[in-house]
């Protein structure tokens, strides 16, 4: 079972995740369709993610990625 952490859910109800695998520390993004689509569950490598597309999703991921980073004051 894969631990995950939302980033970004749209208007119509699809969701996406940051998933990591907690054996091998791989990270995903988990993207969860809304019901009424049919569509499945899919996980996605990273680097493909945030190359597929500059949508808010994708954003939501660099926002996050960009808070592991400490700024020094004055930087």
């Amino acid at each position: 079972m894969s631990e995950r952490r939302e980033l970004y859910r749209s208007p119509n109800g699809d969701s996406w995740f940051l998933g990591r695998e907690p054996t091998s520390g791989r990270a995903f993004v988990i993207y969860q369709p809304n019901s009424p689509t049919g569509a499945r569950l899919s996980h996605i490598e990273l680097g493909e993610f945030l190359r597929s597309a500059n949508g808010p999703e994708q954003q939501a991921l660099l926002r996050l990625i960009g808070t592991l980073v400490e700024v020094p004051p004055y930087a």
